[in-house]
């Protein structure tokens, strides 16, 4: 099953936001944007994340121009990083092995402009709420068997939230050239990108103020160039082989401030711990470390005293911490590939062999510095509270440690697939692929040497289905079966360990062996119209889609339903400490039938265009989404997350043939809703710092209200 969005789609949404086009056009997608930024944004397909998000589990794989964009160290992808204006096209995949490690649900191939399919100059600008300020230029040209393009895209924002300003800045360049048997491009891409990345907030800090933040600075950077060379070449009639060579760099600083879990560790004056700080072990797993352990100290390992006054000081602070996390990536890959439309039997016949490596070498550091909250929620040094501004780690390493890791991974696949054509009508599929990851990890600073260790993946996984044309052009059956599997990334094998657990996000500290994860997919429906799909064992994910598009040369119409049932599959405790439910390790049990939180089961869209005269043209898009559990209700024992409906508005003039002026409006209706919903725990060290008394454990991401945009674009 592939769907297929066309450049036109992108543009179509005048927005810098490559998510937001596949929520309006897709039916089995949708956002949680969890972090609140959209820039920032996830994307879920059939209730497979591709999430920026460290530590979400993802399951789509995502590639740019052929090259594998899912960052090595956790998987994630940052949607900021594909400069949208340079997109060609993207097809979206069901479960497919041939795209490698990952693609559990599925995967997304970005397909760019070159100057071969792009050629002319066109010019952006636009700008509306909240201080936003954008623009973008492309240009491609071709002489004779040269072509070139090249596009650049900025935006500034200054956010509606509190504190969540963003900065986007993209470049991507093709130079190529085609001959009458062979092409060969090399393709360069940037991006230097800023986000305030605000997250959720509590329900009841949002209802007095919908702009309201929690604890913050909340910031991300993410940096990135990529520079390769593909080429194909035609060896017979029926006979191509196609290369590809890339190196590219990804660094991210993400900044974090957060409620810091801290306590007296001793109120008895004989006790050697006396009134000194250490971290709450309240809710960890036996058996538990002696108390020693939780001990916090500065980088001179010294322990940490109370604040000067009577009683359990240390009790009354609002002490937080801002996290700090570095990574940064170096990758190298290459793969070649043949493809044969050679006739079989006298039957057509079209087959894909091919293989791939990618090596990675991974460098991350990790601190936390303990700080002091503010009332309006500023997390920084305070001159009257010892040890703030401090970099700190607690005696045993446990929960606050500096981390220096550095890890190597390397990835190789072998892949091949058959296309035979029974009749002109039926035709069968079968292929597969093998992949063979090792991940090697090393601790550089000494304190985590259970972090250095080796591991080995390896699997094969089968595709094998039909498809029947039922009228040629109109309607096809399609059924199948496929498999894919996705590693453990240095990310979660390195917190994996329930007695040294990541306290905090991105922080590493142990490292037992994890084991891969694999789907296993059925799907069956009818290409455009409606479709089923499953996978297991041990969570599975079951629905349906509905789509259909009407287009004339004056109207657009599109409409689409989807209905995904994931649930849990078997039974355990799962970690989630500040559901009000959980027990008093901070575990909730699920069993099976269970609904998987963040997935909602409902979802319609809908959008028109109409041409009022040639010039002329106005549309609107609306999406409802039905309700959903909270992330971190796996049990299901809370109020859900409400449903939600928003429409926007867009339109367009064409002034003369080379200029056209836009204006679209986001949540026309200025509706408050939450895209996201999950828990905190209300008697945290934040309830010291603010007036406002927190009894609701609920926090959620609230949507951006009525924004106005206009622009003007120029083509030529």
């Amino acid at each position: 099953m592939i769907q297929t969005l066309p450049a036109e789609d992108f543009s179509r949404t005048y927005s810098p936001n490559v998510v937001e086009t596949f929520v309006q056009r897709i039916p089995g997608v949708t956002t949680n944007n969890v972090q609140g930024n959209e820039f920032a944004t996830d994307l879920r397909y059939r209730g497979f994340a591709a999430s920026p998000l460290q530590g979400t589990p993802q399951g789509l794989a995502v590639y740019m121009q052929g090259i594998r964009v899912n960052e090595a160290f956790g998987d994630t992808v940052n949607w900021d990083l594909i400069p949208k204006v340079a997109i060609g096209r993207s097809d979206i995949w069901t479960n497919n092995p041939a795209f490698g490690l990952n693609a559990l649900g599925g995967a997304i191939s970005f397909q760019m402009k070159d100057g071969f399919t792009y050629s002319g100059t066109e010019f952006d600008a636009s700008g509306g709420s909240y201080g936003r300020v954008g623009g973008s230029l492309q240009y491609g040209v071709r002489n004779g068997e040269w072509g070139l393009y090249l596009a650049a895209e900025g935006l500034k924002d200054d956010g509606w939230r509190l504190q969540s300003p963003s900065r986007l800045a993209r470049f991507y360049g093709d130079l190529g050239w085609k001959g009458t048997d062979a092409e060969i491009h090399l393709v360069t891409s940037a991006a230097d990108n800023y986000f305030g990345v605000i997250g959720p907030t509590p329900v009841e800090l949002l209802a007095n103020d919908y702009r309201a933040i929690f604890t913050w600075p909340q910031t991300t950077k993410n940096q990135a160039e990529l520079i390769a060379l593909n080429g194909r070449y035609a060896v017979t009639d029926h006979w191509t082989v196609q290369s590809n060579l890339y190196y590219r760099r990804f660094d991210q600083a993400h900044v974090d401030g957060n409620a810091a879990e801290v306590e007296r560790c001793s109120g008895n004056a004989n006790n050697p711990l006396f009134n000194t700080l250490c971290l709450q072990n309240d809710a960890f797993p036996q058996p538990r470390p002696p108390q020693a352990a939780f001990q916090i100290l500065t980088q001179n390992n010294q322990p940490i005293p109370c604040p000067p006054g009577s009683g359990d000081t240390c009790a009354t602070t609002p002490y937080g911490t801002v996290d700090r996390t570095f990574t940064k990536a170096l990758t190298t890959g290459a793969s070649l590939q043949a493809l044969s439309d050679d006739k079989v039997f006298g039957h057509d016949n079209n087959f894909v062999i091919g293989a791939s490596v990618d090596r990675s070498k991974i460098g991350f550091r990790a601190n936390s510095e303990l700080d002091f909250i503010y009332p309006d929620l500023f997390t920084g040094p305070n001159a009257a509270v010892p040890g703030t501004g401090e970099i700190i780690h607690t005696a045993g390493n446990i929960g606050f440690s500096p981390v220096s890791l550095a890890a190597w991974q390397t990835y190789y696949g072998a892949y091949f697939n058959e296309i035979f054509d029974l009749t002109n009508r039926l035709s069968v599929t079968a292929g597969g692929r093998y992949n063979l990851a090792a991940i090697d990890m090393a601790d550089l600073l000494g304190t985590s040497p259970e972090l250095s260790s080796s591991f080995t993946y390896a699997r094969f996984n089968p595709v094998t289905g039909l498809t029947y044309k039922i009228l040629p052009e109109l309607m096809t059956f399609y059924a199948g079966y496929s498999e894919a599997n996705r590693i453990p990334t240095p990310l979660e094998l390195g917190c994996s360990n329930p007695q040294k657990p990541c306290l905090l996000e991105g922080f590493l500290v142990s490292d037992p062996p994890l084991q891969q994860v694999v789907a296993k997919t059925v799907e069956a429906g009818f290409r455009g119209n409606i479709g089923v799909f499953q996978n297991i064992p041990l969570t599975r994910r079951q629905g349906v889609e509905a789509g259909a598009q009407y287009q004339t040369g004056q109207y657009l119409v599109y409409a689409n339903y989807a209905f995904i049932d994931a649930t849990y599959q078997f039974s355990g405790a799962l970690a989630s400490p500040n559901n009000p439910f959980a027990d008093a390790n901070g575990n909730i049990f699920v069993t099976p039938g269970n609904q998987i939180p963040g997935i909602p089961r409902h979802q319609v869209k809908g959008g028109v265009d109409y041409w009022i005269t040639p010039e002329l043209k106005l549309g609107t898009d609306v999406i409802w989404v039905s309700s959903q559990w909270f992330i971190g209700d796996d049990a299901n024992q809370n109020p859900k997350l409400a449903d939600y409906w928003v429409a926007n508005l867009h339109g367009s003039y064409q002034l003369t043939k080379e200029l056209q002026i836009y204006g679209f409006i986001n949540n026309l209706f200025n509706r408050k809703f939450a895209t996201v919903g999950t828990f905190f725990d209300p008697q945290s060290t934040v309830a010291l710092a603010i007036p406002n008394v927190l009894n609701d454990h609920r926090m959620v991401t609230p949507a951006q209200p009525l924004s106005v945009y206009v622009g003007m674009r120029a083509k030529w």
